[in-house]
């Protein structure tokens, strides 16, 4: 799979959908995809839990790191079913072990998250989990952690992509799997 691909399935997934539209959320004008449907639904969950670990088990994962808050949930179960261990990326102030941190560009402003020091070893082949990938800053940053941590990214897994808001050009050089794309 190129960087450039999604995931290529025999028939569309459950987990489309189950996507819902909540228009004007977080503000007016904005078009929120909500995937609490999904999370409602065993059938479309076990989906993509299935597609996103053979994804990770394909690139060499040793480690799924997952993102704050959603990446948890689809982390986990991939991280389980492919047997590996699972990191987390926390926003700001939330890890209480040692930690670094990384700063990344919002539309108006910045964010930080932080990773423990010890989530990812040396060398170790990392696979970066979020429900959504967007404009991408909050990946890129993730994978800046594991960098500086050492690691490698092996890639990327999203179950949703925002394809008009260009996230893939903050990911430029590595393998992203994004099951569905609006």
């Amino acid at each position: 799979m190129t960087q450039m691909e999604t995931i290529e399935t025999s028939h569309r997934l459950l987990a489309e959908d189950l996507i819902r539209d909540v228009p004007d959320f977080p503000k007016e004008g904005i078009l929120f995809k909500d995937v609490a449907p999904v999370l409602q639904s065993p059938a479309a969950m076990q989906e993509v839990i299935e597609l996103i670990t053979a994804d990770a088990q394909a690139k060499g994962a040793e480690v799924i790191v997952g993102i704050e808050s959603r990446g948890f949930v689809f982390g986990v179960p991939v991280a389980l079913q492919a047997g590996l261990p699972f990191a987390m990326t926390r926003k700001l102030g939330k890890l209480p072990y040692d930690r670094i941190t990384e700063e990344y560009a919002l539309e108006y402003g910045t964010n930080t998250i932080e990773m423990h020091t010890d989530a990812v070893s040396p060398g170790q082949r990392a696979y970066i989990i979020d429900d959504l990938l967007a404009t991408g800053g909050t990946a890129a940053a993730a994978a800046r952690l594991v960098s500086r941590l050492n690691g490698q990214v092996c890639g990327f897994g999203f179950m949703v992509e925002l394809t008009f808001l260009e996230g893939r050009k903050n990911l430029l050089g590595y393998p992203i799997c994004a099951l569905i794309s609006f």
